[in-house]
């Protein structure tokens, strides 16, 4: 009796092997066979790629830009301190705007921030290093970006 029940079960297991076999190709390969398909028919439309010219244009757009940035003459010592929060032409990043400012009222905001009388930590460590001296070709060079912008 049990041998026929074994056989009964087994024979029922095979029939849904061959019709799940039948109904769809998910056991031929499922979704790697589909990511084959991609790949191949990628490869067929690839030239298709280097004729799209909206995408070249929004790239070239993003380069001019960049470039014109990197054409913004600042010093070293604006570079590495300030353009971080600043940006590079004074637009502001993180920081304010420095651009339109005269060079004595940025002299002085620097002086109130290495002093202590305005609150910014990051502002007075990166201030302690700088001498007056260099704090007053900063300002200057800060003083300038309303003609360069």
């Amino acid at each position: 009796m049990k041998h026929i029940v074994v056989a009964i079960i087994t024979g029922f297991i095979f029939f849904l092997m061959v019709h799940i076999y039948n109904l769809d190709g998910v056991y031929h390969g499922g979704e790697a066979g589909k990511i084959v398909e991609d790949i191949q028919s990628f490869e067929n439309k690839k030239n298709s790629f280097a004729e799209d010219t909206s995408d070249k244009d929004a790239l070239k757009a993003l380069k001019d830009k960049a470039g014109n940035i990197g054409k913004f003459k600042v010093s070293k010592v604006y570079r590495s301190k300030c353009a971080s929060c600043h940006g590079v032409n004074g637009d502001g990043i993180v920081g304010p705007k420095l651009y339109g400012q005269s060079e004595s009222y940025v002299y002085s905001k620097l002086m109130d921030y290495r002093s202590g009388r305005l609150e910014s930590a990051v502002m007075k460590g990166i201030l302690l290093s700088i001498d007056d001296i260099g704090l007053k070709e900063l300002s200057n060079e800060i003083g300038q970006f309303k003609s360069a912008k």
